[in-house]
């Protein structure tokens, strides 16, 4: 068993593809905050793909891990001269495996945080990207504000501090950059948030407003943030991953990634010090990002929330047992045709019927063996973003929300923390306490969950998102989910008026 380091490479060669660009003659153009499965099965691998073609090399990245909880990733980045290795997994049991070498160095925040903002300030760095998750921007769900009373963004404030956050840290670099006569780097939203870059901007120069009012509007001027839209099923690393890794390819990787064939990234083309050639890896470079980018967050994300709450409830845990089931496949595809399709923009280029069916195909990929609660993580976030414009939007048109209600009820009886059989389920969410106490209110008030302004605005005022809601609710708690969605599914026709849609094993989206 080899251990994944540059020394392996060459003896590795044999078993899988390994780099054979010359790592040491890379320099670090991109920084890129918060590392995780899903930066290196996307934008890692596509700048892989240009290094490949002998093109980038002043495009390699430096990682950073901004969170104490990063120190596992930052180990494994020592171990591993920030080498893993990346598999795709194809819905026939194809494997395709290859080790990554884009990331050439790691920093971790919390032990230097001065190192950090360093890095971003050098002259060298011309891009700084993000994966921060959706709730990593600091905005109001509703009200689309910054929360300044944060106490990480407090401590970030006072003069002198410790830097904990990505606005401390890029807000710093950005000062130092434009004392020493720099122009500012671009900042590269890769969340999967509508707008991403303008809510990055938002949030950025809130928080240098904060900082000092000119330096707000300095921020909110002068650093390019472009929009775009990123797209790739990346489940969470297993010891299962790991295992099967050294068992197949030899290799002791500590932190591989596993990940889906589909992959699409379509990026607005607004960039201040210049970018590398994406297009030439597969990206598609546009104008305009958001009709691509409300096309997958309203199917394909939202989708994935009514997986979530509705198939743990049905009794699932793995997200592929779930999708293969012609009851969610019908839910879901009328869900897709009836209520989010007509709340988008004509998407350059896309078949919207062959899309959805093929999302069903990617989420019921057996070998991804993606889980239910990894898609049900902080749907406080999540939900709000994904789903809640899909109600919005056909509420001010007058059309359906009956799946839509369907989705939030779920999440509702989800986040009581118990299932149909008496199970705990575990709630991960950065709300957590508030919503399992309203969650446990409603059957007293079935109204409590969505009482939460802060979260659903005025919906609990509106009788025609309320009463397919409450109704929804009221059979989860009588039929069980699965009874529920047979009666939704039989009095709803289904997608195009029919129950159920045939999906073969080997539409994977390649």
């Amino acid at each position: 068993m080899q251990q994944l380091d540059t020394r392996s490479l060459p003896s590795l060669a044999g078993s899988l593809p390994v780099p054979t660009y010359d790592r040491s003659r890379l320099r670090a153009g991109i920084v890129h905050l918060g590392v995780g499965a899903f930066h290196r099965s996307h934008q890692a691998m596509y700048v892989d793909r240009l290094l490949e073609q002998g093109q980038a090399q002043d495009w390699a990245i430096c990682g950073v891990g901004v969170l104490p909880s990063d120190r596992g990733m930052a180990d494994t980045m020592a171990a591993q001269d920030c080498l893993y290795t990346l598999v795709v997994k194809h819905a026939d049991g194809t494997f395709e495996p290859r080790v990554v070498g884009s990331i050439v160095e790691y920093l971790l925040a919390p032990d230097d945080p001065d190192a950090v903002v360093e890095k971003m300030a050098a002259e060298t760095t011309r891009i700084v990207s993000l994966t921060v998750t959706e709730g990593g921007y600091n905005i109001a769900a509703v009200t689309g504000e910054f929360d300044a009373t944060h106490p990480d963004v407090v401590a970030d404030l006072r003069p002198g501090a410790a830097l904990r956050t990505s606005f401390g840290l890029v807000t710093e670099a950005l000062v130092r950059r434009r004392d020493r006569g720099l122009a500012p780097f671009t900042v590269v939203s890769c969340d999967n948030i509508q707008h991403n870059g303008d809510v990055a901007r938002r949030s950025f120069a809130a928080f240098a407003r904060l900082r000092d009012p000119e330096l707000g509007a300095w921020v909110e001027r002068e650093v390019p943030f472009p929009n775009s839209m990123v797209d790739r099923i990346t489940p969470a690393t297993t010891d299962e991953d790991r295992a099967e890794v050294a068992r197949r390819f030899g290799v002791e990787d500590r932190w591989p990634v596993v990940c889906e064939p589909f992959t699409q990234w379509v990026l607005e083309d607004r960039f201040g010090l210049g970018r590398p050639p994406l297009e030439d890896a597969g990206v598609q470079v546009v104008e305009d990002v958001d009709p691509y980018e409300r096309m997958k967050l309203r199917l394909l994300n939202a989708s994935h929330q009514g997986l979530a709450y509705l198939g743990r409830l049905a009794g699932y845990r793995l997200v592929h047992d779930t999708a293969q089931d012609p009851l969610f496949q019908s839910f879901l595809l009328g869900y897709m045709e009836r209520e989010a399709t007509p709340t988008l923009r004509p998407v350059p280029g896309i078949d919207l019927d062959a899309y959805r069916k093929e999302l069903i195909a990617r989420f019921s990929n057996p070998h991804i063996r993606d889980t239910l609660a990894r898609l049900a993580f902080d749907g406080s976030e999540r939900l709000t973003k994904w789903l809640l414009p899909v109600v919005r939007d056909n509420l001010a048109a007058g059309g359906e929300v009956r799946r839509s209600a369907a989705v939030v009820a779920g999440w509702a009886r989800y986040s009581e923390g118990v299932d149909e059989q008496g199970q705990p389920i575990e709630i991960a969410d950065r709300r957590r306490d508030t919503l399992m106490v309203t969650a446990l209110r409603q059957r007293e008030d079935p109204l409590a969950f969505i009482a939460d302004r802060e979260l659903f605005g005025d919906l609990v005022d509106d009788e025609r998102f309320t009463a397919p809601y409450l109704a929804t609710l009221r059979s989860l708690y009588e039929r069980g989910a699965r009874a529920t969605l047979e009666a939704l599914v039989a009095e709803t026709g289904g997608p195009g008026g029919t129950s159920s849609v045939a999906v073969s094993s080997d539409a994977t989206g390649r």
